[in-house]
């Protein structure tokens, strides 16, 4: 369905998630960085001192907390509001997934920030028995290098990113943005990768994405991600799979490499995992 004039000119300003961060200088305080979830609250096992079953949690009073209201079911991303489970089943996933850690995407326009969806990164617990070398590395440190994003990613084990729209988007132009950032990924493209990438596209393709809706892209080994989209809370089924590891791992490197669309959340995720490998 053709968007209108008004709408199509409104999400011109939104629809082009750069590959890169922008440079220049008043973009930079729009990227607000929130860091300060602690994942011994996910991964109570990680905590000595923490039993299971009696979480507790308090708002924070600092300025520069990533969230301002926890409880033992959901962690909720100030930018955006939006709240998300503490742990939470999806289709194809073997075991529950925690949170590790929240931000938002930003565009920032005129030198106004538009905040576009919230996204949450949840991972099955047994990754962190694949870490082990990284104890004691800071969040700096874990940001900076992309080895050990790189070793989560290549895990056989489920990690799934929640994505939370903040605002109405044409699945057609939410498509393109993803495939503006994706593509340029892709040195050169397989048969099997643009057959993945048409599995992809037809998802969104004549789909109107309302405000609140949730996409959840779960990888389920390096070559296998699972794309789920509901309008009505947690999916219960799975829309398509993905099979291209060219194509997973780009989307990963989206998010999660060295010039990653939402700095927010995977600062969050670099001081999350920062915590739990002390």
């Amino acid at each position: 369905m053709a968007m209108s004039m008004c709408s199509t000119q409104a999400w011109n300003i939104l629809h082009h998630f750069p590959l890169k961060s922008p440079n220049h200088p008043v973009s930079l305080p729009f990227y607000k960085t929130h860091s300060d979830f602690s994942p011994l609250s996910t991964f109570p096992h990680l905590n000595n001192n923490s039993t299971p079953t009696h979480l507790s949690f308090k708002a924070s009073s600092s300025s520069s907390s990533s969230f301002s209201v926890r409880s033992a079911e959901y962690t909720e991303e100030t930018a955006t509001k939006e709240k998300f489970q503490t742990s939470l089943s999806l289709p194809g996933c073997s075991t529950s997934l925690s949170l590790l850690g929240t931000g938002y995407r930003e565009k920032v326009f005129a030198i106004i920030g538009v905040k576009v969806y919230a996204a949450g990164l949840y991972v099955n617990p047994s990754i962190l028995s694949t870490l082990s070398t990284w104890k004691g590395q800071s969040a700096s440190e874990i940001q900076e290098n992309s080895a050990l994003f790189n070793l989560i990613f290549q895990a056989p084990l489920e990690k799934s990113l929640q994505i939370v729209l903040v605002r109405d988007i044409d699945g057609k132009t939410f498509w393109d943005a993803l495939d503006d950032a994706i593509s340029p990924r892709i040195k050169t493209a397989t048969p099997v990768d643009e057959t993945a990438l048409s599995t992809f596209r037809s998802i969104f393709q004549g789909r109107s994405l309302k405000k609140g809706t949730l996409i959840f892209l779960t990888w389920l080994d390096p070559s296998k991600m699972l794309v789920c989209v509901s309008s009505d809370g947690i999916p219960s089924s799975v829309d398509a799979t993905i099979e291209s590891e060219n194509v997973t791992s780009a989307l990963f490197d989206v998010f999660f490499g060295d010039a990653p669309v939402s700095p927010s959340l995977k600062n969050s995720a670099a001081n999350g995992l920062a915590t739990m490998l002390k």
